[in-house]
């Protein structure tokens, strides 16, 4: 699933079709009606966390939103504002995957953002599957084949194309109205309003350490390959209970936390990939044999973990 990084760089990709006007649209998407979107005008596109927002207005109205839209606007704004705007391309190329995988994503996304039922409002939150990306001005080729040896490309979810030409394209997504974009800058690791006090409070509890970072409530972007990137970098074990680090520890893990996050989207923004050190390896930088576990809070979503028996020694 795309993380934080990630779906950064998807708003930027749609933040050069803000004030267009949708001209024709498309998609294979089932839950969302997507000639909605016919004449509407993009009006407005943010990112918090792991969801993209974007916000349409009536194509005859002014351009700009009303003033309580602005308050609204403002006080979910999560330093979102990357100066490198403009670009095409891709993150995360879709593939075409079997039925299997798109149900694994279908429970993986609902464990990462559980929806709520609400009316219809003027913002599209857009949460992404497991293989989810968004193009701009290009459709996806399949790279590989399935699992049913086809080659077939992926089917967009939804496709925006505008009057002032160029498109874009949503793959594996899921996608519903709301009123305003459900945020807390606070809890966003890419943001400047990133709370860093909140964050280390919730280290400290308790429960294994991989569990507190993956949760959304104060850690809103950090994913599962982060959580694995940053327990190496900061050579703890993932099963260690918060309560049992010394706080110089959880500092390290928090400052790993939102440089590893930091210097990924740099990284995505120059065009460059990922290169981790544990998160689906066999061995750690230093040749050691690495170990595999599947982890969750009781009754939750279980997730893969990698680490380094000698490099993030268990805390007894």
């Amino acid at each position: 699933m795309p993380e934080g990084p990630s779906v950064r760089k998807f708003q930027l990709l749609t933040s050069p079709f803000v004030g267009q006007v949708v001209a024709k649209v498309g998609g294979s998407s089932q839950k969302l009606n997507v000639n909605d979107l016919n004449a509407l005008r993009l009006q407005d596109s943010q990112v918090h966390g792991k969801n993209l927002y974007l916000a349409f207005v009536a194509a005859e109205g002014p351009f700009g939103p009303a003033a309580e839209e602005t308050v609204l606007q403002r006080e979910a704004a999560c330093g979102a504002h990357s100066p490198a705007q403009g670009q095409q391309g891709q993150i995360g190329a879709p593939h075409a995957y079997s039925q299997d995988e798109e149900l694994q994503e279908s429970q993986h996304s609902r464990s990462e953002a559980p929806e709520a039922a609400e009316g219809r409002g003027n913002w599209l939150r857009i949460h992404f599957g497991m293989f989810g990306s968004v193009r701009a001005n290009e459709f996806s080729r399949a790279n590989r084949a399935n699992k049913r040896g086809d080659w077939k490309d992926p089917v967009p979810r939804l496709v925006l194309h505008f009057k002032n030409g160029g498109f874009l394209v949503f793959y594996n997504c899921r996608m519903l109205w709301c009123s305003s974009p459900r945020a807390d800058p606070a809890s966003d690791i890419l943001s400047v309003e990133f709370h860093r006090g909140r964050a280390l409070r919730a280290l400290c509890a308790p429960d294994p350490i991989c569990y507190t970072l993956l949760d959304q409530r104060y850690f809103s972007g950090l994913g599962n390959i982060i959580k694995n990137e940053i327990l190496y970098l900061a050579r703890i074990h993932p099963l260690t209970p918060g309560s049992l680090l010394a706080l110089s520890d959880l500092e390290r893990l928090l400052d790993c936390a939102v440089h590893f996050s930091s210097e990924w989207l740099h990284n995505k923004l120059r065009g460059q990939g990922l290169h981790p050190q544990v998160y689906q390896k066999e061995q750690c930088p230093l040749g050691h044999p690495l170990m595999k576990g599947t982890f969750g809070p009781l009754g939750g979503f279980k997730r893969l973990t990698w680490w380094c028996p000698q490099c993030q020694p268990a805390v007894l």
